[in-house]
């Protein structure tokens, strides 16, 4: 857009500055910027209908918390008074938290991507009083650099526009509206074969970077739900080329400076292709996934660099993450927060980096060993610092060198929490803590850590009784106060939740609510006519579209979920209502496999469950110890399609269940034994009362050497 003079704006040009009204709000990221000169306000009818009062446009601004460039954005033109002036001017301001609203971001950031532009954030899209989108960008810089034009520039371009070229907004409004429209029309098509899984998992497998693991090069993510793809495309055919590209990927991430070799977790994405320099914001939602593909690698692998960074990364969830109940800092409400910021003291990565001199002078003797194996060098290898990483040499040392390297990594971690700590967004997101929740409930029977099982119950227990009104659940909390109804992702997520708790404890009362939110999403969520879930209800009233989608982003699609839950819940229940909902969620978007597979790993991984479920019944007292000893055979396997039930010896299974009618057999000694059965479709095995016999049932669908 080229310069052009601000308009005159005779409505208010006497009238008081606008006030900023974000001091209300919840939203760490909304508080960032409640002391900005620009007149700020929360999405919502208040803010639209000031637009069309004044006849302005709207300026709308998303982003989030932990974001390095919101930040930047921040600094250079929202802080700025003469920038603030023009946009209080010329715009009505709206700050969004994507986090909080994911719906909103939704719709603009595809609006964004339809005019041809990269996505991200912080995104800056330009909305007419209306809400409808008709040009917008990321970060602007407040003057010209980086081959863009200065923010100034843009806002009196786009108000010059707005205000003298009627026929062009309406002509970019009309088609933005429609073609999103069009977006949410999902691609119909057949049921997906295995073999379709595999062809999707070879054409995966060649982008692979064969070097560093990983997808392409930088910047890189980790991709969990490929990973998983991936590693279940090798179990079902034996393809060794397919375990070792999760397995290069992991250590090289495990290992990388993405990981935080200190405080444990992993931090979004690598700016590079090597894993080394991380962008150093800590989600809750990555390293949920990453934990669910540590165990199911530990399961197979017994490599011991897996099972460190499970034990890591959760020990960092249960210490750094859990969420604060009312503000005080010392009273902790059992959900999961959200992230942790990138910036510290206005610089990025501060909080994470080192100089060889400190390194010295905190470890003396130990220092030469600790810079060795850490790559820590008196030039450094990010800007004259330090990213600790073991990229190197990612195979451990000896027991004895392992065990000076701990004590080493002790003591650096206690003098950097010292250090000013990064930003903490300690919001309770459903979807998100859905995730870590799943996690933990699969990772601490596998790990044998009883409190972190205890720990998914307590945030599941906190977001079923904090998080639900009116019979219907929400999306984030933050110190007493909840906010926007649920999206497709809270619902799904929290459902995979309770199934996962199910598995793991055998409480009826997860299994029912996992039922009841699925019975929610039918009745708010899903298209009648064209199959799929919308992202939002269908009394959902501040948005100009829903979407709909089957594409994971940096977490699993709500689609893709749900799918899987409702595949689980038929094999529990064995009511056919789920498999049908879950054929006719599979056939709504499996057309898209001719557009685009990359995105529909979430959706072909239930699609798999759907189809080959591995169903595990064990019958027996669940205290007892010959009980425990099955449960625990099960739970020592990587088994992505099971389906555990742990039965009472007077529970009963549905009674198309293929083990309906089973229970318990005797032992040598004549008396009832705990009994597992192992059933694949209408087939079960014979009953097995020794692990050692149910270790060798399950092994066959295992994979190959």
């Amino acid at each position: 857009m080229a310069e052009a003079e601000a308009p005159q704006n005779p409505q208010t040009e006497s009238a008081e500055p606008p006030a900023n009204r974000l001091g209300a709000e919840t939203s760490p990221y909304l508080l960032q910027h409640r002391d900005n000169p620009v007149a700020w306000r929360a999405w919502g009818d208040e803010a639209f209908a000031e637009a069309r009062a004044t006849n302005k446009p709207v300026m709308l601004s998303v982003g989030y918390a932990a974001c390095h460039w919101c930040h930047v954005m921040a600094h250079e033109c929202f802080e700025d008074p003469d920038i603030a002036a023009l946009m209080n001017e010329l715009f009505v301001n709206i700050k969004v938290d994507r986090e909080e609203r994911p719906d909103v971001d939704s719709i603009y950031q595809s609006a964004l991507a339809l005019l041809g532009e990269h996505g991200g954030w912080p995104l800056t899209m330009f909305l007419t009083p209306e809400g409808e989108p008709f040009w917008g960008g990321t970060y602007f810089p407040p003057e010209p650099r980086y081959g863009r034009p200065g923010f100034p520039q843009v806002l009196k371009a786009v108000a010059e526009i707005y205000a003298n070229d009627k026929a062009r907004i309406e002509k970019n409004t009309t088609a933005l509206k429609e073609a999103l429209g069009k977006l949410s029309q999902n691609h119909r098509g057949e049921a997906v074969p295995l073999s379709a899984l595999d062809q999707v998992a070879q054409r995966l497998l060649g982008e692979i970077d064969q070097a560093n693991g990983g997808i392409g090069s930088a910047p890189k993510f980790p991709q969990p739900n490929i990973l998983k793809l991936l590693w279940r495309a090798w179990k079902r055919s034996g393809d060794a080329a397919l375990r070792e590209a999760v397995e290069l990927t992991m250590t090289k991430m495990a290992q990388g400076g993405i990981y935080d070799h200190l405080g444990g977790g992993f931090a979004r994405y690598a700016v590079d292709a090597y894993w080394l320099v991380p962008h150093f914001e800590k989600m809750l939602y990555d390293n949920a996934q990453l934990l669910e593909v540590l165990t199911w690698l530990w399961q197979d692998t017994q490599n011991p660099l897996y099972e460190q960074r499970a034990r890591e990364t959760v020990a960092w969830v249960l210490r750094e993450m859990i969420a604060d109940a009312d503000g005080s800092g010392t009273t902790p409400c059992g959900a999961f927060a959200a992230t942790l910021d990138a910036d510290s003291e206005g610089e990025e990565g501060k909080f994470y980096v080192w100089s060889a001199e400190e390194i010295d002078a905190l470890l003396g003797a130990e220092a030469s060993l600790f810079m060795q194996h850490y790559d820590v060098t008196p030039q450094g290898n990010w800007e004259g610092k330090t990213i600790l990483n073991r990229s190197a040499a990612p195979q451990p040392a000896d027991a004895a060198t392992e065990a000076r390297l701990t004590a080493c990594r002790e003591k650096l971690l206690a003098q950097r929490n010292e250090r000013v700590w990064p930003g903490w967004d300690d919001k309770v997101l459903a979807d998100w803590n859905g995730l870590m929740i799943t996690a933990l409930a699969e990772a601490a029977p596998v790990f044998e850590e009883p409190a972190w099982l205890d720990a998914a119950e307590t945030a599941f227990a906190f977001v079923t009784r904090e998080m639900v009104r009116d019979g219907r659940l929400h999306h984030a909390w933050r110190h007493g106060q909840l906010k926007h109804p649920a999206t497709l992702d809270d619902y799904a997520n929290m459902a995979a939740a309770a199934v996962a708790l199910y598995e793991a404890t055998g409480k009826a009362a997860y299994l029912e609510q996992a039922e009841a939110w699925c019975e929610t999403l039918d009745r708010h969520y899903w298209d009648a006519e064209q199959g799929g879930y919308f992202l939002t209800a269908d009394d959902a009233s501040d948005l100009i579209v829903r979407t709909k989608t089957a594409y994971d982003n940096a977490t699993p699609s709500g689609n893709g979920t749900i799918l899987a839950v409702l595949a689980r819940l038929f094999y529990l229940t064995g009511k056919a209502a789920y498999r049908e909902r879950a054929e006719s969620l599979v056939t709504a978007f499996s057309g898209e496999l001719l557009r685009n597979f990359f995105p529909l790993a979430s959706l072909l991984n239930g699609a798999e469950i759907l189809q080959s479920a591995v169903q595990v019944v064990i019958v027996g007292e669940g205290d007892a110890p010959e009980t425990t000893a099955l449960v625990k055979t099960v739970t020592e396997h990587c088994l992505p399609n099971r389906v555990l039930q742990v039965l009472a010896p007077g529970d009963s299974l549905p009674a198309d269940h293929p083990a309906a009618g089973k229970g318990q057999v005797d032992g040598p000694d004549n008396k009832p034994r705990a009994t597992a059965y192992v059933c694949h479709g209408p087939s079960c095995s014979l009953p097995l009362i020794e692990a050692g016999a149910l270790a060798a049932a399950l092994a066959p669908r295992e994979n190959r050497s």
